[in-house]
């Protein structure tokens, strides 16, 4: 379930552009009025704001915020106010064009998205930015990592809950052989993950457990310098729970060490409005602590009200 808190009433869209224009005219920009006007629409409603913004005032309302606004605020903002799928075509392209490309985050669009949020986002990447996703990271990746990614990345599952049991079995006991000879990109277990749909995966992933008394991810243990493992596990973890694995990037990214406000901003920005509840609910059952709390003590100013706000705590 949803964490995003919508406004009602509603205001109209114009009411809205109107009141953001407010907030950031003058000497100082009234932050907690742009919160409380883009921290409570979903993503229809932010883009017909965008559309009237654009409207009466005939300039782009992110690029004002971006001047206006500063630091992981910013950051945070400017990644909430685009609709899904170019959001997720802007963290992409980030994600790949960094100096030390973060493939996770290509993983985790290409695996906890339906087939058509996918295609969307591949749609929206090409459209913003003239060229396909897939050429981009093919572009900025290689050997058995390209391998991996691109099959993820191009694929177009099946979406329904139709599975075949003898097929799990079939496809779980190639696994096992693959990983058995230490073959982690054998191109069966890419086949496997990039073709099947969710639900035939996970047959075949309790399959494999049933089967072989172990779950496939303690398999993928390697050593720690190296690349691909941590990616196939990435893979393998949103595939069978998006939840837990989202929960982890939060734990991993809430360190008492110093927190990593990148991760922390993409996890609550794309799950907010989608199933940010099931992950708070899975963080506190794996460390105890409320997910609020943990994001109230690692962060602070407008930037943690704003989080606190998609969290559905302020």
């Amino acid at each position: 379930m949803a964490t995003l808190i919508v406004a009602d009433p509603l205001p109209s869209p114009v009411d809205d552009a109107q009141n953001i224009r407010k907030a950031v005219e003058g000497w100082g920009t009234d932050e907690k009025g742009v919160i409380s006007i883009l921290g409570r629409r979903d993503a229809v409603q932010r883009n017909l704001i965008r559309l009237a913004y654009d409207e009466l005032y005939h300039e782009d309302l992110v690029k004002r915020l971006e001047s206006e606004l500063s630091g992981d605020f910013e950051k945070a903002v400017y990644r909430w106010i685009f609709d899904p799928a170019e959001r997720d075509a802007i963290l992409a392209h980030h994600a790949v064009k960094k100096p030390v490309p973060d493939y996770r985050v290509i993983v985790e669009i290409a695996c906890t998205r339906s087939p058509a949020e996918l295609f969307a986002a591949r749609q929206a990447y090409q459209l913003r930015y003239k060229h396909s996703l897939e050429e981009d990271v093919a572009a900025h990746s290689s050997g058995d990592i390209r391998k991996l990614l691109v099959s993820l990345v191009t694929t177009y599952r099946y979406d329904g809950a139709d599975i075949n049991a003898r097929l799990a079995h079939t496809e779980a006991n190639i696994l096992h052989d693959a990983l058995q000879q230490k073959a982690y990109a054998h191109e069966e277990i890419i086949r496997i993950l990039s073709t099947r749909s969710n639900a035939q995966l996970t047959a075949t992933l309790n399959r494999y457990k049933d089967d072989h008394n172990a779950s496939i991810t303690k398999e993928l243990l390697g050593e720690p310098n190296e690349e691909f493992l941590p990616l196939l596990r990435a893979a393998i973890r949103c595939f069978s729970s998006s939840h837990k694995y989202f929960e982890k990037v939060l734990r991993n990214a809430i360190k008492d060490l110093g927190t990593d406000e990148g991760a922390l901003t993409r996890v609550v920005v794309t799950r907010a409005e989608k199933d940010l509840k099931h992950i708070k609910e899975e963080y506190y059952k794996r460390n105890s602590v409320l997910l609020k709390d943990a994001v109230a003590r690692e962060t602070s100013g407008d930037y943690k009200t704003f989080l606190l706000t998609l969290l559905g705590e302020a």
